[in-house]
């Protein structure tokens, strides 16, 4: 039974569903909104459910998340330069290639990927870098959600 929980809360996680959001897709599938009140049947049912809405549950990231919030921030900057249609290679790839080419000379060496680089300077360049690229493009995005 726990591991059933387990995977409701994982499928809506996966999902950007929130506890609210659970909850009332829960009470739709099975008529309850507590877990604790389901049977095994009615969690896979639920299950059932967030696999149809896209839940993965062997979907395991390739790359864990950046181990810094302005890290995460460059890797925002770039999806949002790819849904965009600005970039040849969307790929974390193609982000690494763009920050070599841009800051290679400058710093000498250049981590292999951007989760590795560390000095805050450094970052804080990078980001800059790809504002600049959607300022020049008007690239849309919302400032407001980020909170630096």
């Amino acid at each position: 039974m726990r591991a059933l929980q387990r995977t409701i809360f994982v499928g809506c996680a996966q999902l950007g569903l929130d506890n609210e959001a659970r909850k009332a897709l829960q009470l739709q599938v099975c008529g309850k909104s507590s877990m604790t009140d389901m049977t095994d049947d009615e969690m896979k049912a639920v299950i059932d459910r967030l696999r149809a809405d896209g839940f993965n549950p062997k979907g395991k990231r390739k790359h864990p998340p950046a181990p810094r919030s302005d890290l995460r921030l460059v890797h925002v900057l770039w999806k949002a330069l790819q849904d965009a249609g600005e970039l040849d290679r969307p790929s974390r790839e193609g982000l690494n290639a763009f920050i070599r080419k841009r800051f290679e000379d400058a710093w000498g060496t250049v981590p292999a990927d951007i989760d590795m680089l560390r000095d805050a300077d450094k970052i804080e360049a990078v980001i800059a870098a790809l504002k600049a690229w959607m300022k020049r493009k008007s690239v849309p995005f919302d400032w407001a959600r980020i909170s630096r």
